[in-house]
């Protein structure tokens, strides 16, 4: 599982920032803020049976997944890759640019935790 996120992240990085959308803004129906401050953004990420987003950015975090899923991750260049989770998993999750769809006839919910800065001491 954490090849296949490098994988969205190392092929998203090549598409560059200039493209970056935050997620909050262009898929306001499937993204939420539940938490932020200086040093984390916490989304609560929600799809119902077979939705799909829109290509958006995030940042480096963690992913809480909190329902069994699979998710496919279209990258900029038309490539995909799917997901398989499990309720509990946590992953890391490397910055990237991707526009996921839920597989699943089931709806499915995670919590992400973006970074904003550098942890202290790490600068």
């Amino acid at each position: 599982m954490r090849a296949l996120w490098t994988l969205v992240a190392l092929v998203s990085l090549a598409a560059g920032p200039a493209f970056a959308q935050d997620p909050v803004v262009v898929d306001s129906t499937h993204y939420k803020v539940v938490f932020e401050n200086e040093h984390v953004r916490v989304l609560r990420i929600s799809y119902g049976p077979n939705e799909v987003s829109v290509m958006h950015h995030h940042p480096a975090g963690v992913a809480v997944f909190l329902d069994d899923g699979k998710t496919e991750f279209t990258l900029p260049d038309g490539q995909t890759a799917e997901l398989e989770n499990k309720a509990g998993d946590a992953v890391w999750a490397e910055e990237g640019l991707h526009l996921p769809r839920n597989l699943s006839d089931q709806p499915f919910e995670l919590i992400l935790v973006e970074l904003k800065s550098p942890t202290p001491g790490d600068e």
